[in-house]
């Protein structure tokens, strides 16, 4: 059977709704040609100075499980981090530490590997500050850096790794670096658009062919969601929907707050607060308020809800809200427009975006070490 290449160029020639008739029409296959750097990931970016072994693996996983990594010996990592929710936390506003809220989701950890910046305005650089922060934030781990070596010090078992891993005692630093090391392990498996993007042409249907080429072209979703990771990592305002948990909720409320008045925010901006305003923490730029990072598109089918903020529960309810032309911001990035989507195209757009999927990441919680008295050194008889 023939099949039709569906070029760039071709595109620009004729309209992707004409195409599709003439195609069907044939009775001919489908066969996209990948633009703006799509495609299978590759290999785990190297760390030099964090290299990944099998010991600091099984370190950093399980200080990523021990609950006795945050202030009160009650919220592990994987607390906000849980295997069966995707990685992430499974609600709207992430939990926060006991008798609190956060204030943004929680994104998954998920191939996190490939990215260049962290949390949703891309604050930290590096996975192992952003372990830092979650270990150490008021609203997440609330872990003071003494308390943690404190603690992993009358742990038997994480002395030994830590003298095996790193020839040291057990110490912040190389916990983080730890973590982060573990995460880079938590990666995606068996995905259809990466066999299909290595050549395997039957390993996408026909439906998700079409919903490839609405990503690539009428849909304009590779804007932003490009390259192997399906996103641009830069910032962007796209006018999502405040979500009234800050109205709502004493706790959400004031946890929002804190993130203004903690990032020095002015004060009449401080006592409006009723919306995360992403970037503008860091810039202090009025451009800037409301744009985030453009997040990942690989593993969406087990991250629901969506947006920084959870408003949107399904990927149907992302794909109308881009249908629609976002919503209302000053700061609205251009490229949000009306897409003027049919029904069949909609339904091919998610087919698509469910083939970025792959298998599910899930991981048992391991036994941990426990606390034990350690002897100390044998003295010498004087």
């Amino acid at each position: 059977m023939r099949r039709a290449r569906v070029l760039a160029a071709s595109i620009g020639l004729l309209s992707l709704a004409a195409l599709l008739g003439i195609i069907a029409a044939c009775g001919e296959d489908l066969e996209v040609e990948l633009t703006r750097g799509l495609g299978a990931l590759g290999p785990v970016p190297t760390t030099p100075d964090n290299l990944i072994t099998d010991a600091k693996v099984e370190l950093g996983m399980l200080l990523m499980f021990d609950n006795r990594m945050s202030g009160n010996e009650s919220t592990a990592c994987t607390g906000c981090h849980v295997p069966d929710n995707g990685w992430g936390d499974g609600g709207m506003i992430s939990r926060g530490y006991p008798g609190t809220s956060h204030w943004r989701n929680s994104q998954t950890i998920v191939n996190s590997a490939y990215l260049q910046s962290y949390f949703w305005a891309g604050e930290a650089l590096s996975l192992e500050l952003q372990a830092k922060s979650a270990w150490t934030g008021n609203l997440a781990g609330n872990l003071e850096p003494f308390m943690a070596e404190e603690r992993m010090a009358q742990i038997p078992k994480y002395v030994e790794l830590f003298d095996e891993v790193f020839g040291t005692e057990p110490n912040f630093l190389d916990a983080l670096k730890s973590i982060a090391t573990f995460e880079r392990t938590v990666l995606t498996k068996n995905v259809p658009f990466d066999a299909f993007a290595n050549g395997d042409e039957d390993a996408l249907t026909e439906e998700e062919q079409k919903g490839l080429m609405i990503f690539q072209n009428k849909g304009k979703c590779i804007e932003c969601h490009n390259g192997p990771l399906f996103t641009d990592e830069s910032k962007h305002a796209i006018g999502v929907p405040k979500n009234n948990v800050f109205d709502a909720e004493a706790d959400a409320q004031a946890a929002l707050r804190w993130q203004h008045y903690a990032r020095g925010v002015p004060e009449d901006v401080y006592r409006a607060a009723d919306r995360d305003l992403g970037l503008y923490y860091t810039t202090k730029l009025e451009q800037d308020k409301g744009k985030f990072r453009t997040p990942p598109l690989r593993y969406l089918c087990f991250t629901e809800p969506y947006m920084h903020n959870g408003v949107l529960a399904t990927l149907e309810d992302v794909i109308e809200f881009y249908n629609r032309g976002g919503g209302d911001d000053p700061n609205k990035s251009s490229l949000i427009t009306p897409l003027e989507l049919t029904s069949g195209e909609k339904e091919n757009l998610v087919l698509f975006l469910k083939s970025l999927c792959g298998d599910k990441v899930f991981m048992e919680d391991p036994i941990l070490p426990e606390y034990e008295i350690i002897p100390a050194p044998a003295q010498g008889v004087q």
